[in-house]
């Protein structure tokens, strides 16, 4: 192992970590609530570790494939451990394991807490809150991703490797020839989109800090609040819940999509087969759920807030934000269920949303639907094809593989949790909320619940999965995996 590179890069996370605790800092001086003094500890102490880390440069410039995961999963814990202290230092969360848990859900952008039991969430200072929203958005794009926008330690395959590890879905591919202008691009458009909901929310009244922690949460997916009621504190405005709607759902999309816009190439979005899966499964799961609700529920008085709700329950799920304007857990079995499915198949590849990704349902599909072909017609020639293209051998087997690790840890986790003596859909819903990144599940984890009453053991293993599903498994996996031995060698 090239232990100088991952050292160096290690040094850049700390550097891009103290640059973003400055933000609360800030929130804490305008606001005057007396924690700036932690975030400015903490920031200096971040600052002059990975300034010492990358102060040199390694000899070595050879990364391997397994140097590249293992370098993300560090970074994601240590921003994740480091996040946390903040919480811990200023006593607004004194239980590490629970500020831990509630950083993770943070910056894999899950959305799940354990606020709301023994501490309500506007308890917490307006720095914390700001802090624990930002890392909803820090985490949307990707902290590496951000690295190689701006600063670029590494070059070439190396920088590839580090993208393939943190963005989400079955293929990760340059928009333009450098690596560096493509994870320019994608900030880009991602503070575009970003500063479009702010000023929309602002024109609907909210109010500014709201509309700013609001803008963090939608844009990474995340789904964090700054009332303990979440969305619903809205409740009756229908068009903040109707901007927040639309953006869930848009931040959900393959960025790709959004150059290709950019670019004026029209006819070339159409092609995008995963787009139109996406759209198809979100208008599908809104008119099921809608008349469900319609017909065999008394929940909602009126048929605009039935199909309200139900578009924006289903944006929330399928984007994986985790926002609620309403206890779905009083559903119709059915509706619940829809949901369920809509979380698990999750956005689109090249999104900030969690979740199996579009693009990968559509693979599996579709190999299927090859291997029968194939058993019927053993001479003929098949090929998996997406947007006209035929899908490379190593992408099906890779996405079979992500499949088979998904199911078995999805099993374990539920397994594990059992030790806690809540019921099978707790278990279920938890692991389901946590691994696809989506935030709150069903029964004692709904969205008016929370995580609190989890054993730490349990929450430590819904913390991997959170981690476990933000990084596409593998960069997870292969910290448990020696470090020695042979690598796909990559070059400069």
């Amino acid at each position: 192992m090239n232990k100088g590179l991952i050292r160096y890069v290690m040094g850049w996370v700390l550097i891009i970590l103290a640059l973003m605790l400055l933000l609360p800092l800030i929130v804490s001086l305008i606001y005057n609530d007396g924690c700036w003094k932690y975030f400015l500890l903490i920031s200096g102490a971040c600052g002059l570790a990975g300034g010492i880390s990358s102060i040199f440069k390694p000899k070595k410039s050879q990364m391997f494939i397994k140097e590249g995961f293992v370098s993300c999963a560090l970074a994601w814990l240590l921003l994740s451990i480091i996040g946390a202290l903040p919480f811990v230092i200023s006593g607004e969360i004194p239980h590490f394991a629970n500020a831990l848990f509630e950083t993770i859900s943070g910056f894999t952008t899950t959305g799940a807490t354990i606020l709301g039991t023994d501490r309500q969430i506007e308890d917490l200072s307006h720095s914390m809150l700001f802090w624990r929203s930002f890392t909803n958005w820090a985490g949307g794009m990707g902290i590496l991703v951000f690295i190689l926008a701006v600063v670029t330690p590494l070059s070439g395959q190396s920088n590839m490797y580090l993208m393939k590890a943190e963005s989400p879905g079955p293929v990760v591919s340059k928009l333009i020839p450098k690596l560096k202008n493509t994870a320019v691009l994608l900030y880009v458009i991602y503070i575009i989109m970003s500063v479009i909901e702010l000023i929309l929310l602002l024109i609907g009244g909210m109010p500014v800090f709201d509309a700013v922690t609001v803008t963090f949460s939608t844009a990474g997916t995340g789904g964090f609040s700054i009332r303990n009621a979440g969305i619903a504190a809205y409740d009756g405005n229908y068009y903040l819940q109707a901007v927040i709607t639309a953006f869930m759902f848009l931040f959900g999309v393959n960025f790709s999509v959004y150059y290709l816009v950019i670019c004026r190439k029209f006819k070339q979005i159409f092609k995008f087969e995963e787009l139109r899966w996406y759209f198809f499964i979100y208008v599908f799961a809104v008119a099921a759920i809608g008349l469900d609700l319609t017909f065999r529920s008394e929940v909602f008085s009126s048929q605009l807030d039935i199909w309200h709700h139900a578009a924006f329950q289903v944006a929330t799920y399928q984007s994986s934000t985790g926002f609620a304007t309403a206890d779905f857990d009083k559903w119709p079995e059915f509706s619940k269920n829809v949901l369920l499915i809509v979380a698990f198949v999750g956005a689109c590849a090249g999104s900030t949303g969690g979740g199996l990704k579009v693009s990968r349902l559509i693979i599996l599909v579709k190999n299927v639907f090859k291997e029968l072909k194939t058993m019927l017609h053993p001479n003929s020639v098949v090929s998996v094809k997406m947007d006209g293209k035929t899908v490379k051998d190593d992408v099906i087997r890779n996405t079979s593989v992500y499949f088979t690790l998904f199911i078995f840890i999805f099993i374990a986790s539920v397994l594990l949790l059992s030790f806690d003596k809540m019921d099978f859909t707790t278990n279920f819903t938890a692991v389901l909320a946590t691994f696809n990144n989506m935030g709150p599940g069903l029964n004692l984890v709904g969205p008016t619940k929370n995580f609190y009453d989890y054993s730490d053991f349990s929450k430590y293993v819904l913390m991997f999965d959170m981690l476990a599903g933000r990084l596409e498994l593998i960069p997870m996996l292969m910290l448990f995996k020696p470090l020695s031995g042979v690598g796909k060698r990559i070059k400069k």
